[in-house]
């Protein structure tokens, strides 16, 4: 599908973007750990966390829908069923790696798969520290690549050094750490988002969280996981997508409903402020654990460019992308490095970002980890390649409504990945 976006006055309003992705899927994966039932409220309905629904429900987890609530029946750690069929991973990298933690410790054979864009994605950054533990893996690429073949064994508790603080990896490690025997630990850096952490915390997990110099955290086997209830909060990576407009655009100003605002994901909302955006967090409040406020946003005339470098990315790394979209009208230049891990996403969006910029006339330096950019730049319009990726699509999607001329998005229906309801949210807030 190409998308064709014009460009606007303003935007008004206020909105509740689609909740969390990364907390709908660990309602599930977590949450199917346990014994008893837990309950998940405001569950993300999109492609990737329709896969782990899916995935779960083939490892014999049960799930049941009842109007806007899911209710899942935990197995109690080892009692998933051997599945019939190779599973189907979609598009998604979460659900992969995490469930590769998984099934690492349990007593059956499994074989995961995904689509295009899945099986060219890294998982040796997963599967390699698993082996450690003493899981038994296999795929293409001496099992760096999907399609992947787990043959659940005995797992031994191991202690990990995270040094691209990947929180996927941390995640199936932990989860891993459940079924191991001893203790598993996971040190970073820089603190990647911690939601499986705080999870398990309130599922009564046998875990330690230290802070100091680096960020260590440690699970303990053999305590039994108890059912919780989760109110899953708005996504901030599909909010920030509306923020940006709203700064972008002349006489702006939107309120952005019940957003998360952990401080290992809210790196966008902060960056944006330093870069002179009229951004203020209003009715902070607690949702299972999780920080959650309303973001009122407004028309932000004298942005400037900023630096972002390596210990920024965790908390921005989906953002980034956009974040360069809107350098494009900031004053001065904004220098990002240490982003390589933009390069094994759905896309390589670093390469993605400035091909499509270029061809929209946009002057742009492509660095190995980032970007080099000189503000302010005139849009001149065109079309832009998404690459089968629901960001960059998104991203030219909010750049299209300043330009000159219009933005046309080729295979604009990637959004369906995080945010189905993308281009029916954009046309209740813009002004024509």
């Amino acid at each position: 599908m190409e998308k064709e976006i014009h460009k606007v006055k303003s935007i008004k309003g206020e909105l509740r973007v689609p909740s969390d992705k990364s907390i709908s899927h660990r309602s599930i994966i977590l949450t199917s750990l346990a014994k008893g039932e837990s309950t998940v409220k405001n569950f993300l309905k999109a492609g990737d966390t329709l896969t782990t629904l899916n995935v779960y429900r083939k490892l014999g987890v049960t799930i049941i829908e009842e109007k806007e609530i899911m209710r899942i029946t935990g197995v109690n750690l080892y009692g998933y069923r051997e599945p019939e069929d190779v599973l189907d991973m979609g598009n998604s990298g979460t659900t992969t790696r995490l469930t590769l933690g998984l099934l690492a410790g349990q007593s059956f054979f499994a074989t995961l798969t995904g689509d295009d864009s899945l099986r060219k994605r890294p998982m040796g950054r997963v599967a390699n520290p698993l082996r450690e533990m003493g899981a038994l893996i296999d795929g293409r690429k001496n099992g760096e690549l999907l399609p992947l073949s787990v043959r659940g064994s005995k797992l031994k508790g191991t202690n990990f050094y995270n040094k691209k603080s990947s929180a996927q990896v941390k995640s199936a490690l932990l989860i891993a750490g459940l079924l191991a025997e001893d203790i598993t630990t996971v040190v970073e850096p820089v603190m990647s988002r911690d939601h499986t952490e705080k999870m398990l915390e309130a599922m009564d997990a046998d875990i330690k969280i230290e802070k100091d110099n680096e960020y260590r955290v440690s699970i303990t086997s053999g305590k039994e996981l108890k059912g919780i209830d989760i109110e899953v909060p708005a996504d901030p990576s599909s909010a920030a997508f509306f923020a940006a407009a709203a700064v972008l655009l002349p006489d702006s100003e939107l309120l952005l409903k019940d957003v998360l605002i952990n401080p290992t994901r809210d790196g966008f909302f902060r960056k944006l402020k330093e870069m002179g955006g009229k951004i203020e967090y209003t009715n902070i409040r607690e949702k299972a654990k999780e920080p959650v406020a309303d973001i009122y946003v407004r028309y932000s005339p004298d942005l400037r460019g900023i630096k972002i470098e390596k210990k920024d990315i965790p908390s921005m790394v989906d953002e980034i992308p956009l974040l360069i979209l809107v350098a494009t009208q900031a004053d001065g230049e904004t220098v990002i490095t240490g982003a390589e891990e933009l390069r094994v996403k759905e896309s390589d969006r670093i390469k993605a970002v400035v091909n499509n910029l270029k061809n929209l006339g946009i002057e742009i330096e492509e660095l190995p980890d980032g970007v080099i950019l000189k503000g302010k730049q005139k849009i001149k319009g065109g079309t832009v390649d998404s690459y089968k990726d629901h960001r960059i699509a998104m991203g030219f999607s909010i750049l299209g409504l300043i330009s000159e001329e219009d933005i046309k998005i080729k295979n604009a229906e990637s959004v369906f990945i995080s945010y189905p309801e993308f281009y029916d949210h954009l046309e209740k807030v813009v002004v024509t």
